[in-house]
């Protein structure tokens, strides 16, 4: 395959432009990453917000940008600000956003912020209703390997990094991870509309994010605007065993150069997965059949950008993973557990058949907490069908004040089991019950995933993996 050719401009960074930046709610996981970014890079960085949780808290604090009060105060908008960028925690009618936009300040979600830093560099956007954050660490993993000065936004902590966004002055690179929700509150685009990438990645497509996006053609709509808005004669990388990226590759062909790829040969030998390259066998740290197709779209991309299928292979196996991607809490001779971060249906599935094929002869307990909007939607919970049938034991937890909270109708732990169409599911409302129920399994021989995108209503997975593994 053809690597694009990249020429990169040489140019002056206006360091008068937007210097002086304020962040509202500023305690995200994207805006405080964010906000340390520009700080490191020399800027002026204040911000607020309403309440601000750990690790951001601490994080903030350690580089001096901790709001010292909670809560929105228009006296912190003055015009000696350069710019504000806008948090999606906030609303329409924040005080501090309203005042901003009455003096004039120009107010930039954070996706506009990070397309304005790198309007010159080669950008690189990692798109999919899943393995994004995976991919995008795998390309930063190789970048930073070969020594390739290079900016990113990723949406996990990446061993070796020790920040989830770097703009600098220096690089001429730009990898990011491309989100399909809103951008902020005052626009209504997905973030990964705005960064027009040079070399885009889709990694598939799998309804979610139903309240914004009701229909599936809407959903699909997203990606298909995305791959229209990759800059002219660059390239499109995608999964092609998912119908609808066929598609919108095909229509891409004359626009773009396209490069469809599916999972790598490999071999799982004692619990560990080999890549097959010729007579070579090269151990890796992750598994998975996704992990082998997002091995081979991190890899294309990286041919792309001048990196060799030798420089590659020498580099994958020491990934070890994004955090809350397959991670290992605890372990002994009989038992892992696992966490994972898979809550949609595409993630639960590819999670639960990843580590039944890598240990086919350990029984597999999956415990799963529905935790996002579209999780607990009734409408929603269809999609869920089949989803945990490779797991010994399963079970699904859910806590009916999160459904109150997100202010969705009710559901049921019946509605919920007829969902997922698996007859032998427990479901259940009581996590102190779930977490001693799983403490009275026989765990010799046995893996255990936990999954979600939040902790089953507090607990403290780590601890509890590590007092299940413990030995004498």
């Amino acid at each position: 395959m053809a690597a694009i050719r990249i020429t990169f401009s040489i140019f002056t960074f206006q360091k008068t432009a937007y210097m002086k930046v304020h962040f509202i709610a500023i305690g995200g996981s994207a805006m405080h990453n964010l906000a340390i970014a520009l700080h490191e890079k020399g800027y002026e960085v204040t911000g607020s917000d309403d309440e601000i949780f750990e690790p951001s808290k601490s994080r903030l604090a350690k580089h001096g940008l901790l709001p010292g009060t909670t809560g929105w105060d228009p006296e912190r908008i003055t015009t000696n600000l350069d710019a504000v960028i806008l948090g999606m925690h906030a609303r329409n009618d924040n005080p501090e956003l309203i005042r901003a936009q009455e003096l004039g300040i120009k107010v930039f979600s954070y996706p506009e912020y990070l397309y304005e830093q790198t309007k010159n560099k080669t950008r690189v956007v990692i798109g999919g209703s899943h393995g994004k954050t995976t991919i995008t660490s795998m390309i930063m993993h190789i970048l930073h390997y070969h020594h390739i000065d290079f900016d990113y936004m990723v949406g996990a902590q990446v061993e070796g990094f020790d920040t989830m966004v770097r703009l600098s002055e220096s690089a001429k690179i730009a990898v990011f991870e491309g989100d399909e929700y809103l951008t902020s509150p005052i626009d209504p685009r997905p973030k990964f509309h705005l960064y027009r990438p040079h070399i885009g990645l889709l990694s598939g497509i799998a309804w979610d994010h139903i309240n914004v996006f009701p229909t599936f053609d809407m959903y699909v709509d997203q990606f298909r605007i995305f791959a229209g808005l990759i800059e002219p004669h660059g390239s499109l990388v995608y999964f092609d065993g998912d119908a609808e990226l066929v598609k919108i590759g095909d229509a891409m062909k004359e626009k773009l150069q396209v490069f469809p790829y599916n999972a790598l040969p490999s071999v799982v030998e004692n619990g560990i997965t080999y890549l097959l390259s010729g007579n070579k066998k090269v151990k890796l740290s992750v598994f998975g059949e996704h992990n082998l197709q997002n091995i081979n779209g991190a890899r294309i991309v990286c041919q792309q950008l001048g990196i060799s299928d030798e420089m590659f292979a020498e580099a994958i196996p020491g990934f070890k993973g994004a955090a809350r991607r397959l991670e290992i809490l605890a372990a002994n001779n009989d038992t892992t557990v696992y966490y994972d971060f898979a809550h949609s249906p595409s993630k639960l599935r590819a999670t639960i058949k990843a580590v039944r094929a890598q240990f086919p002869n350990r029984r597999l307990i999956a415990c799963m907490e529905l935790h996002t909007f579209s999780s607990l939607k009734k409408e929603f919970l269809p999609q869920y069908a089949g989803t945990m049938d490779d797991a010994n034991l399963a079970f699904v937890y859910f806590n009916p004040h999160t459904v109150e909270h997100k202010k969705l109708e009710p559901i049921t732990t019946e509605q919920v089991k007829d969902g997922f169409a698996l007859d032998r599911l427990t479901v259940t409302t009581d996590s102190d019950q779930l977490f001693e129920t799983l403490s009275s399994e026989d765990l010799k021989g046995t893996n255990l995933l936990l999954m979600s995108s939040g902790n089953f209503s507090g607990k403290d997975l780590r601890e509890f993996a590590e007092a299940l593994t413990k030995t004498e």
